[in-house]
């Protein structure tokens, strides 16, 4: 086995391992997990000095369970812990997990994600000597706070923490949640908040506690006028990231509004509206002029006419856009759609002006049976021809930016 060969060569080398990922979600993950394992023990300095780690396997078994142990008796040098809870796990693990926090000396970042359980443990290992005087940053993705009562105890204990992330967590209206974070003494640092429930109570806490401090924001699913009132009244100048999705031809006019409001700092952008025209016609007819001189990111996901496209392009053609993504959604079968097609406004507009540095293009044509996905990036030539004008051609789904990722990159 190739990976075997590989693992004897960095012992043997003694080699000093900064970075260890253990992913595990089917049973081939599982076996060779094991043969790993295996070295690892016969070997413990291999990665006693990791720096970042990152633990996420579906389902828990009893080498995994070993492993934990072994890595809190081991290892106590991880700064950064990233850990995506299995589906289906017994408290042990998170007893565990907890133990490994407790082991660390100086533990700076840590990640909890896909957890609907209270975290009890792994919250109170936070407030230890070591963590309280380490810890800067918090990310939560896809965590229910419905059951967690420890977290304004923790989150006050701690002197150094910089930065708080929610992601797309669940059970934010839970009177447990809204009473914790009502009841907390030292500033609520939240830099960043994705939600796909938008609630108006629990928004309206979270932006009044943190607005201050927020610079990554994004709503999702059935927006309402409030919700938006609410952004544009706490938001403040510092946002860089926005995200919006699920919005009606009422509240996009709000989300321009919120857009012009933070337009200084501004540098991601991202704006999907499906399956509906009208909606994109909007987005594309007043969107150009609001938009920062220049922007690190812009992501379009519309149904998009030649005519509106046009004016969009007209109306930031003096924007620089270092990575540039649309994703047309083509409502009609690829032959009845071609008074659709927007790519030779792309190269008029864009890729001979020299406008951006990378760049991603999708048509999705969605009436289609199956569903079928035409990519810039696997047509040769065209991307060849980009290319001659400086501009990098990458698939849709590799320049396009996965919150969690991104968050996890940059804090």
């Amino acid at each position: 086995m190739i990976y075997r060969s590989l693992f004897r060569l960095f012992i043997e080398k003694e080699a000093d391992i900064n970075t260890l990922e253990v992913t595990m979600l089917i049973d081939n993950d599982l076996e060779y997990f094991n043969d790993t394992f295996e070295l690892i023990l016969q070997n413990p300095n291999f990665i006693h000095n990791i720096r970042n780690l990152t633990l996420d396997f579906d389902p828990a078994n009893d080498n995994i369970t070993k492993f934990m142990i072994f890595l809190y008796s081991n290892c106590n040098s991880i700064s950064s812990l990233y850990f995506l809870f299995p589906w289906y796990y017994y408290t042990t693990t998170e007893k565990h997990l907890s133990q490994i926090i407790d082991s660390q000396q100086n533990l700076k970042k840590i990640s909890l994600c896909f957890n609907d359980l209270p975290l009890y443990h792994s919250l109170l290992s936070l407030k230890n000597p070591n963590c309280i005087n380490s810890l800067r940053t918090i990310i939560f993705y896809h965590v229910s706070f419905k059951d967690i009562v420890v977290l304004n105890e923790v989150l006050d204990q701690l002197n150094v923490l910089e930065s708080i992330h929610i992601l797309y967590c669940y059970s934010l209206d839970s009177s447990n949640f809204i009473q914790q974070i009502s009841n907390l003494t030292k500033p609520f640092k939240l830099k960043s908040l994705f939600m796909n429930e938008p609630l108006i109570k629990p928004l309206e806490l979270l932006l009044q506690k943190s607005g201050d401090y927020l610079e990554n924001f994004g709503l999702e699913d059935e927006l309402l006028q409030e919700i938006l009132e609410l952004s544009i009244k706490y938001c403040n100048s510092k946002i860089k990231f926005l995200k919006f999705s699920g919005f009606d031809n009422q509240i996009i006019y709000k989300i321009f509004n919120l857009i012009k409001q933070v337009e200084l700092s501004l540098n991601y952008l991202a704006i999907e509206s499906h399956y509906d025209d009208k909606l994109g016609s909007i987005v594309l007819k007043n969107l150009g002029q609001i938009l920062p001189t220049k922007l690190e990111y812009l992501s379009l996901s519309l149904e998009i006419n030649t005519i509106d496209f046009e004016i969009f392009l007209k109306n930031s053609q003096d924007i620089f856009i270092k990575k540039l993504l649309i994703k047309n959604i083509r409502n009609g079968k690829r032959e009845e759609s071609e008074k659709k097609n927007i790519l030779p406004y792309i190269k008029e507009y864009i890729m001979k002006k020299k406008r951006i540095k990378y760049f991603a293009f999708l048509e999705y044509f969605f009436i289609q049976t199956p569903i079928e996905n035409d990519d810039l990036f696997s047509l040769k030539d065209e991307v060849k021809e980009f290319r001659l004008h400086n501009i990098i051609v990458q698939n849709y789904y590799d320049l396009n930016i996965e919150v969690r990722e991104f968050i996890n990159e940059m804090y």
